[in-house]
């Protein structure tokens, strides 16, 4: 079975909804109920870019409605369910939405273990299940150390990307003191899956927006129930490097032949 267009699979999953939803939730629907298989690195950048150039594209004619930053509903089936549209790559998101914010992306409570540790590591990150990994390694940004849940140590990626810096805490004074890491970083993903350019022309309220969420993220505070106003950065999960679990099953193989030989 082929995949299904970005847009017919949006409108489906819209529609079986019968409410808004947000983007990323659209994308997930859609790997959830098999509408596509190939969904690239940033799927849910993808869904937001196609029903953000329908709607400044199509106007009224669009059969998409914008109910909130991110949120979207179908509008009524007397609208133009059937025209086709072009298809969208994430690279074409509509200028305001993408600048938005000054963090493009970020990553929360990964794993140290799930890291092949070297001076030039992969930090792979998916956008959401399905999803081509992303590797973050040369994000520039800020990123927050962990023990446990605990945060024991804050720093920058600038001059040495994130990766060389990650790595750099696993042989200093605090290689024995972190187990998690979280990140924040300045270059969006392309559609392509690699890391783009960075953001530098934030508004004064996204500015504050986006320092406000740094905030709330990497400190959790009991009281605060959202991220903040208008921080449109994209959350990655962690993928595990496969290079470990190769890893693992060379030490199992070994082990069972020892046991065999013995």
């Amino acid at each position: 079975m082929a995949d299904m267009p970005w847009r017919e699979a949006i409108i489906k999953v819209l529609a079986e909804s019968g409410s808004a939803m947000h983007y990323s939730d659209i994308a997930e629907r859609i790997v959830e109920d098999g509408l596509r298989v190939k969904v690239g690195a940033t799927p849910a950048s993808t869904v937001n870019a196609n029903i953000s150039w329908s709607i400044k594209d199509e106007g009224e004619k669009s059969p998409f409605i914008r109910v909130g930053r991110g949120e979207y509903f179908l509008r009524s089936e007397s609208g133009s369910f059937d025209t086709p549209g072009p298809e969208r790559a994430a690279g074409d998101e509509v200028e305001e939405d993408r600048d938005a914010s000054i963090i493009q992306a970020f990553g929360m409570f990964w794993q140290r273990e799930l890291v092949l540790w070297s001076n030039n590591p992969s930090l792979l990150g998916r956008q959401q299940i399905g999803a081509d990994p992303v590797d973050f390694s040369k994000q520039s940004g800020v990123y927050l150390l962990y023990d446990d849940r605990d945060v024991i140590y804050v720093g920058r990626s600038s001059e040495r990307p994130l990766g060389t810096r990650l790595y750099e805490h696993t042989q200093d004074r605090l290689r024995g003191r972190w187990n998690r890491f979280s990140w924040f970083g300045l270059r969006r993903v392309t559609d392509c899956g690699e890391l783009g350019d960075e953001a530098l022309n934030p508004t004064r309220d996204s500015l504050i927006a986006t320092l406000e969420a740094l905030l709330i993220e990497g400190l959790e505070p009991p009281q605060n129930r959202r991220r903040g106003d208008n921080f449109t950065a994209i959350e990655y999960i962690q993928a595990e490097n496969p290079e470990i679990e190769k890893q693992h099953m060379k030490a199992l193989l070994s082990e069972m032949q020892s046991k065999l030989g013995g």
